[in-house]
């Protein structure tokens, strides 16, 4: 072992971290083994075969049909700029529901892409409402609609068909923000009539951060390639990505071939189990911890009828406040080896955002939580 090998290794902490925060979460051993496979080039027939199968995977996961699904190579903020980046032109109006951070976050990128952008905000904690954002999209006749399906700040499932219909009505194309319910959630993009859609690999996928699976349906594809002017991201262009992620492979950029490997046993495991049992398996786990988190008097901020299974946010009881949230998220982490996630913006020091995601959705993780906290709380 070099010099330079066992001081990294020295800097490195090894214990592991049961990770409960709002991502990333922990990665099977089996996907950490897939990342340590041999580097074969990225034109390989034998990479592009294992390419082939993660698109055709992500598919049946978005629920759709689309030609152009594909892992992007960056993270999930990245997924957001590509396709809004491909769809929005300065002067389109953009109608944008905000429940929290995360729609907040699309209205950013919209008006730097010069859209022009109406809010329809909803407090923080509840769903976007159909009604409201109707009007606003019968009102404006947006070139894009765009909202969070799991708005990963407040812990809220956002129901898709009917604001996806209204847009529709008028045209426009729908952007879907999936970046927590992703292989969590069933996601059935093709029905609800969505045109485009991102996720990320760290969070249900319980795979390492640095990948956006995302889709891009054929009217959308088509709109990205009538623009007046080209996409102002040549990275992120689906025009210019096509020619790699469709059937002729042309070089674009050097994929991550260690991190599509990572994601095509991710995707494997998600096969393997199913993903109706995956999604009753984060249920069991939501309903076991907001139970036995009622013992030490925290709260759900968010209704039970939408209420995310995967990314619980809890109202803090004043034990915690008074001894300092994050002093006690603190101690969880360092004596206890577990991390769980403040509160964002408006919410900070008021909830927790506890993740039960992917491999770490289980009762017995639930259970470990627990008894920290009875520990810290007592």
């Amino acid at each position: 072992m070099t010099t330079t090998t066992r001081t990294l290794n020295q800097t490195l902490n090894r214990t592991p971290k049961l990770l409960l925060g709002p991502g990333p979460s922990n990665v099977h051993p089996d996907v950490l083994a897939a990342m340590a496979q041999p580097m074969i080039g990225h034109l390989d027939p034998a990479f592009l075969k294992i390419l082939d199968r993660v698109q055709a995977r992500l598919r049946t996961l978005f629920g759709t049909d689309n030609a152009m699904t594909l892992p992007l190579s960056t993270t999930g903020s990245g997924g957001m700029e590509a396709c809004f980046g491909n769809l929005v032109e300065p002067g389109d109006a953009v109608v944008i529901g905000v429940n929290g951070v995360f729609g907040n976050r699309m209205c950013d990128v919209a008006s730097r892409l010069g859209g022009e952008v109406t809010r329809v905000d909803a407090d923080w904690g509840r769903i976007l409402d159909d009604d409201a954002m109707s009007d606003a999209i019968a009102r404006v006749r947006p070139r894009v609609v765009a909202f969070v399906h799991a708005e990963t700040s407040t812990g809220v499932h956002q129901p898709v068909e009917n604001i996806s219909r209204a847009a529709r009505d008028v045209g426009a194309f729908v952007i879907l923000d999936c970046v927590t319910s992703l292989a969590g959630l069933p996601v059935r993009l093709d029905e609800w009539g969505v045109d485009a859609a991102y996720s990320g690999t760290q969070k249900c996928l319980s795979c390492p951060p640095g990948l956006s699976p995302a889709t891009f349906s054929p009217r959308a594809v088509e709109r990205a390639g009538d623009r007046s002017a080209p996409c102002t991201s040549w990275y992120l262009d689906i025009n210019l990505l096509a020619g790699y992620f469709g059937g002729e492979r042309v070089y674009h950029h050097t994929a991550p071939i260690s991190a599509i490997f990572a994601l095509d046993e991710a995707l494997r495991l998600v096969e393997e189990e199913g993903l109706e049992t995956r999604a009753a398996r984060h249920r069991d786990a939501a309903e076991a911890l907001i139970a036995g988190l009622a013992e030490f008097g925290f709260e759900p901020l968010v209704d039970a009828a939408h209420r995310l299974p995967m990314l619980t946010s809890v109202r803090l009881p004043e034990s915690v406040k008074k001894a300092g949230e994050g002093a006690v998220r603190r101690k969880l982490l360092d004596d206890h080896e577990i991390e769980v996630g403040g509160g964002l913006g408006a919410l900070a020091g008021e909830i927790w955002r506890i993740g039960l995601m992917g491999e770490n959705a289980r009762r017995e993780n639930v259970a470990r939580l627990l008894e920290a906290l009875s520990k810290e709380l007592r």
